[in-house]
């Protein structure tokens, strides 16, 4: 594992700022709050650091998502989810360890790019909306388990297998949150196996977890007043600017 890496006053406020603003996007668009800020904390620090971090953070985000909607979960969703998430975590380790940071980097802004502009595409021609629900998320999982550690955020990926279940909103949206949620959890206990030292970023993981829940509750508060359709342009053009300096970087 990396040793940790000491942040500036001006780096930790500008993650902090990206922790409140992308969170702030997930409680108005609905989604691409935790891809978006961990496009900008790799603008700071290794992968092998930044997936861990951003894992503990989102975990506070899908897990306060996870509360609120408690009363709706859909458990044999979740479960089934959950199965490979932990085995499969330690082979997605193992990748991740071989991937040079700078190919790493480039690797996961090609995938932000995707995710922004083409996510059908991830999917490989495959249509997981008429999948056998009770198969579908053991795939899922498994594949998930592996996904998470190299490229460290996979809503866009999971989004259309909830498709056709029969959920209501409150079920989806809380269920989706739980599987999410989940997924961190499991990240985070395999690199804490593997040595990641979370004490030492304690200060940071703190201040990014609190700006995520600020962001929340102002997003939640303002979105009756965003236009909503240019508020997810200007999310997808920062976004691409940042995903493309990723991939420059990784490869120049």
């Amino acid at each position: 594992m990396i040793d940790a890496i000491p942040l500036g006053a001006g780096e930790l406020a500008i993650l902090a700022g990206a922790a409140l603003v992308t969170a702030m996007l997930s409680a108005i668009v609905g989604m691409a709050g935790g891809i978006t800020l961990l496009a900008v904390m790799l603008l700071f620090l290794p992968p092998l650091v930044v997936i861990p971090l951003h894992g503990a953070v989102q975990l506070v985000s899908n897990g306060s998502r996870t509360v609120i909607q408690r009363e709706h979960l859909r458990w044999d969703v979740i479960w089934r989810y959950s199965v490979l998430l932990l085995p499969m975590g330690f082979v997605g380790l193992a990748v991740a360890e071989e991937i040079p940071p700078n190919a790493a980097k480039a690797l996961i802004g090609a995938f932000v790019l995707f995710a922004t502009w083409a996510p059908g595409l991830m999917l490989l021609g495959t249509h997981p909306q008429d999948a056998n629900p009770e198969r579908r998320f053991f795939v899922l999982g498994g594949v998930v388990g592996i996904v998470n550690m190299t490229v460290g955020a996979t809503g866009p990926l999971i989004a259309p297998f909830f498709l056709n279940l029969g959920l209501t909103r409150f079920q989806l949206i809380g269920t989706k949150a739980a599987c999410q949620a989940a997924g961190h959890l499991a990240k985070i206990v395999v690199f804490g196996l593997a040595g990641f030292a979370f004490g030492e970023w304690a200060l940071v993981l703190a201040i990014l977890a609190a700006c995520v829940v600020a962001g929340t509750g102002l997003g939640s508060l303002i979105l009756e007043a965003v236009n909503e359709t240019w508020f997810v342009r200007l999310y997808k053009a920062v976004l691409s600017v940042i995903a493309i300096r990723l991939v420059w970087t990784g490869f120049f």
